[in-house]
């Protein structure tokens, strides 16, 4: 099977929108954009490289990649990352996306999931494979995890707030118990965590039996 991997960049207070660039994404009057970039070190690009290495595939919302597809490809040479661009061009890039349409499409390996998303993406991790990988796409990783879908998060939290923006886990998200895989931290106070999936929360109380 394959493995479905959320991986993202949060702030303390859980947002993940536009980390990477001042208009990366505005919607909601967001004025906080290139959030992360001053935060970013050396080890995380590390662990960054490492996580790449394991990717065969990305699945991503209809915003996340009109995002990507808007900087990857359109990297020169020149450019420091032009090596990663080239890796997210050559890979397949999966997308949810019901008003999207392949005319409208000019990234290769680009595959169009809009017919039944849910049931386009268990097959998809049917399939034998390493990892397919969900960056951002916080609409669709709700989805994923209503139909348990997701078999590792892999968080990249760094030490800011915002206060406002998107949010990987918002109000409506499905309840799940998490078992830490791994962690680590960064000279830069990110603090990198990786969970999987374990089922329903479990409830007890504190309060003496009697």
């Amino acid at each position: 099977m394959s493995t479905i991997v959320v991986e993202t960049f949060l702030t303390l207070d859980g947002v993940l929108q536009a980390p990477g660039a001042r208009d990366e994404d505005t919607e909601g009057g967001f004025t906080h954009g290139g959030w992360q970039a001053p935060l970013f070190d050396e080890a995380m690009g590390e662990f960054v490289g490492e996580a790449m290495a394991h990717t065969e595939g990305l699945l991503l919302g209809r915003k996340t990649y009109d995002i990507f597809a808007g900087f990857w490809p359109k990297l020169t040479e020149d450019h420091p990352d032009y090596a990663f661009g080239q890796i997210f061009t050559d890979m397949p890039k999966y997308v949810a996306t019901r008003t999207l349409t392949s005319a409208d499409v000019d990234w290769e390996n680009t595959i169009l999931l809009s017919e039944d998303i849910p049931a386009e993406v268990a097959e998809l991790r049917a399939q034998p494979g390493g990892e397919i990988k969900v960056v951002g796409s916080g609409e669709l990783v709700q989805t994923l995890l209503e139909h348990n879908l997701v078999d590792r998060y892999r968080l990249m939290t760094f030490p800011v707030m915002l206060g406002t923006g998107k949010k990987l886990f918002a109000g409506g998200t499905v309840p799940r118990a998490l078992e830490l895989v791994e962690s680590r931290t960064t000279p830069a106070g990110a603090v990198i965590t990786v969970y999987r999936p374990t089922g329903e929360p479990t409830y007890a109380s504190f309060e003496p039996a009697h």
